[in-house]
C-alpha cells in the first residue's frame, strides 16, 4: 500500500509548486480581472425560492465581503460584492447571487452567502470550470467547503440591516433630552 501511495504523494506536492512570481504588491493585468462575457451574461443562479419575502435591506443593495485565499502563494484577499456580480480575480472567477444574515432577535446567528467559484482550466485560455455552487456560511464553514487545491473562498461579513433595528437607540436618545 505505501509503494502506491508515493506516487500519488508526489503528484499533489509538484502540482502545488508553482512560481512565486506574483507578490502581494504586484496588480494583475487588465485581462486577469475581466470575466469573460459568456460567463458575465450567464444569469445568477437563484439562491431562494423565498427571495421574495425579503425582510430589511433589499437583496440588491446587501454587500457580502468575501475571502479568497491562493494556497500555492498564500496570498489571501477580502473581496465586496452586491448580489448578481461577477468578479474575476486572476484564475478565479466569484459569482455572488444572495447574501443574508440572521435577524439580530434570532438564534443562532448566521451569515451567509450564495456564491459560485468557477476557475480557468489550466492551459487553456477560455475555458472555464465551475468548481463550487452553493451556500457559505461564516459560523459553520465546515457545512460547505470550496474543495480545490489551490483556492479557498469563504464568507466574513453581509451588510444589511432589519426594521426597528436602530429604533432602541434612537427612542433612548429621545428619552434622555
Amino acid at each position: 500500500m505505501r509503494k502506491a501511495a508515493a506516487p500519488l504523494a508526489i503528484a499533489l506536492l509538484l502540482s502545488a509548486c508553482g512560481s512565486q512570481e506574483q507578490t502581494a504588491a504586484s496588480a494583475p493585468a487588465a485581462d486577469e480581472t475581466e470575466v469573460p462575457e459568456e460567463i458575465a451574461e450567464q444569469p445568477a443562479p437563484p439562491a431562494n425560492a423565498a427571495e421574495t419575502a425579503e425582510i430589511g435591506t433589499p437583496m440588491a443593495d446587501r454587500v457580502a465581503t468575501l475571502g479568497i485565499l491562493n494556497k500555492r502563494n498564500n496570498l489571501s484577499q477580502d473581496v465586496e460584492m452586491k448580489p448578481g456580480e461577477s468578479k474575476r480575480l486572476g484564475d478565479v472567477i466569484l459569482r455572488m447571487s444572495a447574501c443574508e444574515t440572521t435577524a439580530p432577535w434570532e438564534l443562532p446567528q448566521e451569515t451567509g452567502a450564495f456564491v459560485q467559484v468557477l476557475v480557468r482550466v489550466s492551459g487553456e485560455t477560455d475555458s472555464w470550470n465551475k468548481v463550487f455552487s452553493g451556500w457559505l456560511f461564516k459560523n459553520s464553514p465546515s457545512l460547505n467547503v470550496v474543495e480545490h487545491p489551490i483556492y479557498d473562498v469563504w464568507v466574513k461579513d453581509c451588510a444589511m440591516s432589519f426594521p426597528g433595528g436602530e429604533a432602541p437607540a434612537a427612542a433612548a436618545e429621545t428619552s434622555e433630552s
